[in-house]
């Protein structure tokens, strides 16, 4: 038998008739702020609050939006607007089919709204919590994430589309802030579980500008010539540089003659040019390095990245550059104080990786044919086991490249800058469960930079050790077989002619 002191009552009941007391009270005040929203005469929530409620119908609003920033160009609206319509539709579940069941209550007496502000139909649903609200706090916090100014305008317009709904006699205040809560937590979770792609913001000081040796007619200045780069463009290319500077001497080297050694017969040289692709761009470069002379590159070869970087993508632009009487001084990296590189260097599948995306690419697009090429690697290649900083790790794909690239992910495109004084490099571990599904998943989800099997580092300096033999390509040439290597940076050592030459500021990619 339970006995108490009269008055007293068990705890459970206390608390359900505290409890009662303040939803009670909550509910009073959601109701009173209601009606003073919806029976405020306005003409301007009159004008403007139906319309609103209408464009959010269905998410038609968010859609819009979502396609205004596809078209824009810009990645991060891009990003945010898939990471805004994915919230949005786990959120529409959520509320619809979870949060909307859990507790009854009834819409709001509509009649207590001015006719010209009340909804054309009004809904018949549970009234809590606000679908619309919901949607759109989902929608914004997914923008925000990604692009914070966009996020800002946007979260802005779904607090709008929240106070329509109670304007316009469809939701109480309460439903509205529930609703702006579960899409707004949604949104959140999400950022956790996909973390938004950070931009990387460095300074770098002003570019290092020196005066070059006046060059109008060519004299003083060697260039030598690979005519089998580019697919046979190189003679060519040779015939235009004589042209724009006749008393240049140009040597077309024979497919037997050692670069280097012909560029060092160049004794009186004021200038070193060259006509090839990276390979033998990256051979004369160490010569210039060498004896400290400006180097000229007409782009010659297949891709021509060092050329593209530096702002001289074909002879005019070279031509244009060695006239202005200006060079540049940028970073090249050493591989074990033996091979000069002006772009990457790489090892394991790499280089098969390369050659299979280029193989692909003209048919289905540089995109598709980066992904098709990545994992037909990761299945049919054995990965290399090297070990970084003591820890061992079995490596899939790996570059190195001279100074940051402009973007994350495996297939970096450009450089904003080569005189950064770092190292970018980008590699796959294999081995770790599931890699191949992580990294396929992340390849294809466009989230590859995020996965725990891949690795992203900046540094000035870079080495590592096997205990078997490891082949390192660099500037696309196949090199030698290394135990242990060691990469490192020599900062704005060469002097090179190039038209991007940029003043200081924040180099973000």
């Amino acid at each position: 038998m339970d006995v108490r002191p009269l008055g007293i009552l068990p705890w459970h009941t206390a608390l359900r008739r505290r409890t009662r007391h303040v939803t009670h009270g909550l509910g009073s005040l959601d109701a009173a702020v209601f009606d003073a929203i919806a029976q405020s005469p306005s003409e301007l929530l009159d004008a403007t609050m139906p319309p609103l409620t209408r464009a959010a119908d269905h998410g038609k609003l968010w859609m819009a939006i979502a396609v205004a920033c596809g078209l824009s160009g810009r990645p991060r609206l891009q990003r945010g607007a898939v990471r805004g319509l994915a919230s949005l539709a786990v959120t529409s579940l959520v509320t619809n089919q979870v949060a909307k069941r859990l507790r009854r209550r009834p819409r709001p007496m509509a009649t207590v709204v001015p006719l010209a502000r009340r909804g054309r139909r009004l809904p018949t649903s549970n009234s809590l919590p606000s679908g619309h609200s919901a949607s759109a706090a989902a929608f914004a916090t997914g923008m925000a994430i990604e692009d914070a100014p966009a996020g800002l305008v946007v979260s802005a317009l779904a607090g709008l589309v929240g106070l329509s709904r109670i304007a316009t006699g469809a939701h109480y205040p309460g439903d509205v802030l529930l609703g702006l809560g579960i899409g707004a937590a949604v949104g959140t979770i999400g950022g956790q579980i996909a973390p938004p792609i950070t931009r990387r913001r460095i300074s770098i000081p002003a570019p290092t500008v020196e005066d070059a040796p006046e060059i109008s007619d060519g004299a003083g200045m060697t260039v030598l010539v690979n005519p089998k780069s580019g697919g046979g463009r190189g003679a060519d290319l040779a015939d235009s540089v004589a042209d724009a500077f006749p008393a240049a001497r140009i040597l077309v080297l024979d497919p037997d003659d050692d670069v280097a050694r012909c560029a060092r017969t160049a004794t009186d040289a004021r200038v070193l040019g060259v006509v090839g692709g990276d390979g033998t761009v990256a051979t004369v470069a160490a010569v210039a390095l060498e004896r400290d002379v400006p180097l000229a590159v007409f782009a010659g070869g297949t891709f021509n990245h060092f050329a593209r970087d530096i702002g001289t993508p074909d002879v005019d632009a070279t031509i244009a550059a060695i006239r202005s009487g200006r060079t540049t001084r940028v970073d090249v990296a050493r591989l074990d104080d033996d091979h000069l590189v002006l772009n990457t260097v790489s090892l394991g599948a790499y280089p098969h990786f390369v050659r299979t995306r280029d193989r692909l690419a003209h048919r289905t697009g540089r995109t598709v044919a980066s992904a098709a090429a990545l994992l037909h690697v990761l299945r049919h290649q054995r990965p290399q086991r090297i070990t970084v900083n003591g820890e061992e790790l079995d490596v899939s794909l790996f570059l190195l490249g001279n100074s940051m690239y402009g973007s994350s992910g495996f297939t970096p495109v450009r450089r904003a800058r080569l005189d950064d004084g770092l190292l970018d490099i980008r590699f796959l571990v294999a081995g770790k469960r599931f890699a191949f599904a992580r990294i396929a998943f992340g390849l294809l989800s466009g989230r590859l930079q995020r996965s725990r099997c891949y690795r992203e580092l900046q540094v000035p300096e870079f080495s590592f050790d096997s205990a078997e033999p490891v082949v390192m390509s660099h500037d696309g040439e196949i090199g030698d077989s290394y135990r242990h290597a060691r990469v490192t940076v020599d900062y704005r050592k060469l002097r090179v002619y190039g038209s991007s030459i940029v003043g200081a500021g924040v180099l973000e990619s």
